[in-house]
């Protein structure tokens, strides 16, 4: 019977047991010494912050940042005020008048006519004894706007005209009267005033289309009374 000693040497029969705890006894104290190391590597790192583990992400990649949608501004309707019409006629409207057919007519009721519709008139005259309308100059039915002159041809020569006297009346007065008589007339000093004096005189025999002067306000000089060139 042995009580436990091998080689000299004394032990027990249970050691196995003892091998074992200072086995976990030994691992314990290395996972204590790992988390005492650690703490003390927190504690001399201070207050430094690591990488944001929301803004970095797992795996290391920036998270994209989502697309924020955008209403287009709203256009503000625009008012547009209506063009005013014109009231007065453009130039180159048609206004529905035309020349006259005036050919054949006696050139005094020709004169007449035109002057009715508000046309003006120039008498040219031939060298025959006919008072008719040879020709018009717009022709006959063109159309025309009121104040254009129409020249009229007469077939034969101007006939006889007696010149008015106009002494004393107002320049503008006497203007139209030899225009109604078939004279032309001329304003050597203006048209302001009364006729002082004309040339040729009142009663004068000339033909159509004559020029009578009229001196108005201021008398004419010595000479006034020559006949007329």
């Amino acid at each position: 019977m042995t009580d436990g000693t091998t080689d000299g040497r004394s032990g027990r029969g249970d050691t196995a047991p003892d091998r074992k705890r200072l086995i976990i006894s030994g691992g314990a104290a290395a996972v204590l010494l790992a988390i005492i190391g650690a703490a003390g590597g927190w504690v001399l790192a201070g207050d430094q912050v690591g990488p944001d583990p929301v803004a970095s992400g797992a795996t290391g990649t920036p998270t994209p940042t989502p697309a924020v949608r955008t209403s287009p501004p709203r256009e503000r309707p625009t008012t547009t005020a209506p063009a005013t019409p014109s009231t007065s006629p453009s130039p180159s409207r048609p206004t529905g008048l035309t020349v006259p057919d005036l050919v054949g007519m006696d050139f005094e009721e020709a004169r007449e006519e035109l002057r009715d519709l508000g046309l003006g008139w120039q008498l040219v005259f031939g060298s025959g004894d006919s008072s008719s309308v040879s020709s018009t100059d717009p022709a006959p039915g063109t159309p025309v706007r009121r104040g254009v002159t129409v020249k009229v041809s007469v077939a034969g020569a101007a006939p006889p005209n007696e010149v008015p006297d106009l002494t004393g009346e107002t320049c503008n007065e006497a203007g139209a009267e030899l225009v109604d008589d078939g004279f032309s007339p001329r304003y050597p000093n203006g048209r302001s005033g009364t006729v002082s004096s004309q040339r040729p005189v009142g009663g004068t025999v000339g033909r159509w289309n004559d020029v009578v002067q009229l001196w108005c306000g201021t008398p004419p000089s010595a000479d006034a009374s020559a006949p007329a060139p």
